[in-house]
């Protein structure tokens, strides 16, 4: 008999592969994952029944999806195990089927492949082994006499233990704290930060050491603390604004959190995270005084910007002294003398003498041409006021001070400052003029900080000071400290010579203003010459002003008063003048303008401006009149009812 062969068939069995029955048959679930791609390559059944998955459904499945919210954590694991070969960790809980998040133990291996490298996890039900192991565990527990800070050292390790790679990369310090406030781990960068080593901590209380005093020096008692508050009271403390203490004694200002430590429910310590952030707040502090000087220097230019426009406002002298009589030739001589050096300067005379004029000559002359001159009229400014206005005052100083303000010292420094009228100043304030004049520091109103001004002073008065210092209305002191280089203007009766080139100044001046081609006739040179001008400068600028306004067809109408004693007398009269018992003194010309001013507010009942007033009656202009009513020093006369 023939012999049927076999039939062969293709789909004979291979050999079994015992690495696969073991993946298959173990009582442990073990997942297969492609680190690389973020994929689950394989389940096996334990695996399935212990996250409540189908297989294929796991196949399906990226890892990160099976751990929503955990990509940090799951990350650091696998990338531990690829770098050490094997790793553990209790950080992830992967969600089951129903929703629940498991609490399981990974524990990580490599397993290679021809194409690709996996890794290999094993997972363990923490919850079935505490529960088969509690027995043993209180029973061993017991047995030992194992203490529960022994146990929260174990969370601790376990801690640093599984999150070792983060701690060494982390570029923040991070240490943690059981519940007896003592170290139980410090990283890299803690230990950079704060000079201080992991072995000179651990096992110690932490607070002592580095936090025990605030910045200023106080004590910071350790039930203050808000690291050892987290774990008493259970919640997350954010800090900043405090300092931690290095090594050498110098303080670390930092910002840090203190999250506390939950075991079984129960907080056993404290895992604080802190940032070094001295040079922040030190750029901070810098950026603020910046700011600050900033806010200053504005100010300051805004004061002076609206000082100076004021100045250009008021301005009514021309911007250089005219004339070439030997007077003004003296005068000029003074002021280049006295320009180059930093010596107080008094300037005396009548109004209207061109006082400040000769200030502000002084001071283009000066080395402190770069920086502003400063004018103070002291006799416009309230008694109340004269400190705030000299030194300034802070918020809050006074009633209305809503605002930081700086006084006329501080505005000068670095330049000149014109006291104009200084005999005005209250005699209850002359000692500290006097102290900033010698020392060179005063303090706002309402501040104690003390500032240094370097302030050249030039005065101005049309009072007698020495008479002034007998009668007790200004300090001596003060006075022999103003009057260093004295400088007498003469009035323009005595220049007579001038008062030509003044008027023709005053005259292109106003013809540019009013758009007109206006001269000054011989006629109108010697009427003008004529006058005593007891206005001075001031009033020729008026009157050459006003004959301006009304000038026609190109003549001016000089308008000037025609009152007995002030044109020069004619004829017969000028035989008397030209006698010598007519001649006076420039004291006597002011008794003798005096008591003429004196009668004329006798006449009108002491009323000065308007009609029947004392001023139409002299023919001037009622300031004018004001002006010499101050200067002459005749007391007010009340009028009648």
């Amino acid at each position: 008999m023939a012999t049927t062969p076999m039939p062969v068939h293709d789909d004979v069995a291979p050999a079994i592969d015992p690495r696969i029955t073991a993946f298959e048959s173990s009582v442990e679930a073990i997942l297969l994952v492609d680190p690389y791609g973020d994929q689950i390559v394989d389940a096996n059944p334990a695996a399935c029944a212990l996250l409540g998955y189908d297989r294929a459904l796991l196949r399906q499945t990226r890892a990160s999806a099976l751990h929503a919210g955990e990509l940090p954590a799951l990350t650091v694991f696998t990338q531990a195990v690829l770098h050490k070969g094997a790793w553990w960790t209790t950080a992830l809980k992967p969600r089951h089927a129903t929703g629940q998040h498991l609490s399981l133990e990974y524990a990580g291996c490599v397993l290679p492949q021809d194409e690709r490298t996996l890794v290999q996890i094993t997972l363990t039900d923490l919850e079935a082994r505490r529960r088969r192991n509690v027995d043993a565990a209180a029973e061993d527990h017991m047995r030992s006499g194992i203490a529960t800070w022994q146990r929260v050292e174990r969370v601790f390790q376990d801690i640093e233990r599984e999150n070792q790679l983060i701690l060494r990369a982390a570029g923040e310090g991070i240490y943690g704290v059981n519940a007896e406030g003592k170290t139980t781990f410090v990283n890299p960068a803690a230990e950079r930060m704060l000079g201080w080593t992991a072995e000179e901590l651990v096992g110690k209380e932490i607070h002592p050491i580095m936090h025990h005093t605030h910045h200023d020096g106080r004590h910071y008692h350790n039930h203050d603390c808000p690291i050892y508050a987290a774990f008493r009271d259970g919640a997350v403390h954010q800090v900043d604004g405090e300092v931690f203490w290095r090594k050498d004694g110098s303080p670390a200002w930092v910002e840090y959190t203190s999250t506390p430590i939950r075991d079984r429910g129960v907080v056993v310590g404290a895992v604080v995270v802190f940032r070094d952030v001295s040079q922040r707040r030190e750029a901070d502090e810098k950026l603020h005084a910046a700011l600050s000087e900033v806010d200053r220097l504005r100010e300051r230019l805004e004061l002076e910007n609206a000082y100076l426009q004021e100045e250009i406002r008021i301005e009514t002298n021309p911007r250089g002294i005219i004339g070439q009589s030997e007077a003004i030739q003296k005068t000029l001589r003074q002021v280049k003398l006295v320009a180059p050096t930093t010596a107080a300067v008094m300037i005396t005379g009548e109004s209207g003498t061109g006082k400040e004029l000769i200030a502000r000559a002084i001071h283009e002359d000066s080395t402190r041409s770069d920086r502003p001159l400063i004018r103070v009229n002291c006799a416009a400014i309230p008694r109340e006021l004269f400190e705030s206005e000299f030194f300034g005052h802070v918020r809050g100083a006074f009633t209305g001070a809503t605002r930081d303000r700086i006084g006329r010292f501080e505005l000068a420094d670095g330049g000149t400052l014109f006291l104009d009228e200084v005999g005005e100043i209250p005699l209850e304030l002359q000692g500290k003029l006097l102290r900033v004049l010698q020392e060179g520091h005063f303090e706002r109103v309402g501040q104690e900080r003390t500032r240094a001004v370097d302030v050249r002073v030039i005065a101005a008065t049309n009072r007698d000071l020495k008479q002034e210092v007998q009668r007790g209305r200004f300090r001596e002191d003060l006075y022999f400290r103003l009057n260093v280089f004295p400088i007498e203007t003469v009035p323009l009766r005595e220049r007579r010579e001038d008062i030509p080139l003044l008027a023709q100044h005053f005259l292109t001046r106003e013809g540019k203003a009013l758009k007109s081609s206006l001269r000054l006739s011989e006629g109108d040179a010697r009427r003008l010459t004529r006058y005593d001008w007891p206005g001075n400068v001031r009033e020729l600028q008026n009157v050459i002003e006003r004959a301006a306004i009304l000038s026609q067809n190109g003549r001016l109408r000089i308008d000037l008063p025609d009152t007995s004693g002030v044109q020069a007398p004619s004829g017969a009269t000028r035989a008397k003048t030209d006698a010598r018992p007519a001649v006076m003194t420039s004291s006597e010309m002011r008794d003798h303008e005096r008591a003429n001013i004196q009668a004329a507010l006798e006449a009108c009942a002491g009323k000065v401006f308007g009609p029947g007033g004392a001023a139409e009656m002299l023919d001037i202009k009622p300031t004018t009149l004001a002006s010499r009513i101050k200067a002459l020093g005749i007391a007010p006369r009340p009028r009648a009812m």
